[in-house]
Formats: C-alpha cells, sequence, structure tokens
C-alpha cells in the first residue's frame, strides 16, 4: 500500500502542502479552523511524518523520548539524569511522558507524542517495554525504540533492549538472608503488572528452595512500590502468629515503610527484624538504619538505553546489554535473635 503523503493531506483538507507543514510542526500562524480542518484530514488519512528523516535533517539538536509509568519519584529523576547525560553529549534534545503501560491504546498514544513532539525515537523503561502487543504495533508505525527490561538473559528478540538481571539480585539478597538464619523470610511483591515484582519474587522462591527452605504463601504480601503500601504490608506479617524474622522489600521504599512499620510496633532493627529492600536510592541509605539493598544504577541503565538508541536512529548497529545489580549489606539485616530473648510485637 502506498505510503500516504503531505500532498495528500493537503489535497484531502483543500489546503496548500506548505499549510499542513505548518500545522504538522506546529506553527502558531494557522488559523483554528485551518488547523482543524487539517488535523481531520491527518486523522482520515492516518498520515505519519517521517520522524526519522525529519528528526536528522538540518542543523538543530534532535529529539528522542523517555517514556514510563512508575510512582517512584527517585526512580523517575535518576532515569532523567542518565537519558539527560548521553543526549547532552551527543546534542540531542529529551522530551519525557508518564503514561498508563495497561491503557488499550497504548501504541498510538505513543505515536501521537512521537509525532506531536516531532521525536526520532522512543526510550521506553519497564513497564511499559513490556507490553508486547501494544511494541507490535508501534513498531509497525516505523518509530525506531529501545527497551529497558527485566530479564535474567538477552531475550534475542529481534528489539533492542537492555535487560536487569533482578531475578539473580533478588537470589543473592534472599540467601544472604539464610546464610544469617534466617528461615522465615517475607517478601512484600511490587506491582502485578511489572515484570520485575514477578523476577524478584521467582529469585526469593529459587534462593529458598537451593537452601531447602519451603516458601509460605502467608509470607508474601502484595501492594505496590511504593511506602505506604511497606508499611501496611510489613504490620501485616508483623501480626501473624509466628512473624518473619526478616523481611524482603522489593524496593528500598517498600523496604522503607516496612522499617518504619517495625519500629512504630516496638522491634530493633535488625536484633529483633531484618530488613532488606532492593535498588540503592537514597531510601536505603538514608534510613536508620541503612538498608541491605541491591544497587541497580537506573541512571546509568537508562543512559544506555538512550545512547542505543542514539545509534540506531543514526543507522548504527547495537548489540543488546545485561546488568546485574550488586548486592550491598548494610546495617538492616543481623542474625535473628534467639526466641529467649526477641521482644513481643505490639
Amino acid at each position: 500500500m502506498k505510503p500516504v503523503t503531505l500532498d495528500d493531506v493537503a489535497m484531502r483538507a483543500g489546503v496548500s502542502a506548505k499549510t499542513v507543514s505548518r500545522v504538522v510542526n506546529d506553527e502558531r500562524s494557522v488559523r483554528p479552523q485551518t488547523r482543524q480542518r487539517v488535523l481531520r484530514a491527518i486523522e482520515q488519512l492516518d498520515y505519519r511524518p517521517n520522524l526519522l528523516a525529519r528528526g536528522l535533517s538540518g542543523a538543530h539538536a534532535y529529539t528522542i523520548g523517555l517514556v514510563y509509568d512508575n510512582p517512584n519519584a527517585y526512580y523517575i529523576i535518576a532515569m532523567q539524569q542518565g537519558a539527560l547525560a548521553a543526549c547532552d553529549e551527543l546534542n540531542f534534545n529529551l522530551q519525557i511522558r508518564p503514561c498508563n503501560s495497561r491503557s488499550p491504546g497504548l501504541a498510538e498514544e505513543l505515536r501521537d507524542f512521537a509525532n506531536r513532539s516531532r521525536l526520532s525515537g522512543l526510550v521506553l523503561t519497564t513497564p511499559v517495554s513490556e507490553r508486547t502487543a501494544a511494541l507490535r504495533r508501534l513498531a509497525a508505525y516505523r518509530i525506531p525504540f529501545v527497551r529497558i527490561l527485566s530479564a535474567a538473559r538477552d531475550p534475542r528478540d529481534g528489539s533492542p533492549c537492555v535487560y536487569v538481571d533482578d531475578r539473580d539480585a533478588a537470589y543473592a539478597i534472599t540467601a544472604h538472608l539464610l546464610q544469617l538464619g534466617h528461615v522465615r523470610i517475607g517478601f512484600l511483591r511490587g506491582g502485578r503488572h511489572h515484570h520485575a515484582s514477578a523476577e524478584r519474587l521467582r529469585g526469593y522462591k529459587d534462593a529458598l528452595h537451593d537452601y531447602g527452605v519451603p516458601w509460605r504463601r502467608e509470607l508474601v504480601i502484595d501492594g505496590d512500590y511504593v511506602f505506604d503500601d511497606g508499611f501496611r504490608g510489613a504490620r501485616r506479617l508483623l501480626d501473624l502468629a509466628e512473624p518473619p524474622t526478616a523481611i524482603f522489600g522489593c524496593n528500598d521504599e517498600i523496604a522503607a515503610g516496612a522499617l518504619a512499620a517495625a519500629q512504630s510496633a516496638g522491634l530493633q532493627v535488625p536484633y529483633d527484624v531484618s530488613i532488606a529492600g532492593f535498588e540503592d536510592s537514597p531510601f536505603s541509605r538514608h534510613s536508620w538504619p541503612p538498608l541491605t539493598t541491591a544497587r541497580q544504577r537506573a541512571d546509568i541503565i537508562v543512559e544506555r538505553a538512550t545512547r542505543m538508541l542514539i545509534a540506531r536512529i543514526g543507522g548504527g548497529e547495537v548489540a543488546n546489554e545485561g546488568f546485574n545489580p550488586e548486592l550491598v549489606v548494610r546495617g538492616s539485616t543481623a542474625p535473628p535473635r534467639p526466641k529467649s530473648r526477641q521482644r513481643r510485637r505490639r
């Protein structure tokens, strides 16, 4: 099927090609009625400008988009810093876009964002990058993108990505707690629509299995990646007839909430209960005691994905790259206190 051209839109709208170009470029010199007529023609014909050619033409800086669906303010800031580091060096501009990754029209929303903002490509973070059907549609719109994924190995699916081994890092945290002598380890899960949550839960379960400790459903509490869910989930765990001696939060914000819950119950961390998080965010370093965690540099991961996207836009070959978060042991974990010396939960 022959691609729709700017001239086709001009003919449908009854205006000149130059007027269509002004509308596409969001110039203010077009009368509102004319603009609406052109926009209707664009929608009717499903006209899609050649973003790649437009983004790379001329002497001005090019622009890419960073797309996210994550409530964690630290993570959002770190992602922006990483993307900007690459963009500043390579003379690109950056636009950021929050979105609902579960929207049925996700691909079309991203397409329209790229069209309106004149983007040359997109960096897609989790969980946006995990919506397979939407990504297939986005690829059909010929918009270059690079994904950031939670995966134990290179997916080798033909779509460029940076992948993070959340499973291995969660295994290392759980193994650390088991080696300290904990056998009842609570797990506070993040949002189910994040594949990272499933990978971290898998690492937790695999470590328990390998150490001969059965996992118990009552010790796994669902929630989201926020402080309040960490607090509420930890209180549920601590109210059990046989509470855990350690709690693993799916990220540092959850773990910080668990730490507050333990302290509000009159417990000393790590002596009455050990607590660990994930990501090495400011929550882990500024808590007291500081949290044992897995260091995951979101800024470096996004910077690498941004460089991959820019290389792809320039026609270069790109290879997928993996990251392994590193276990960081701090003062929030210690061997369990003997039962005879454990404090009674309030």
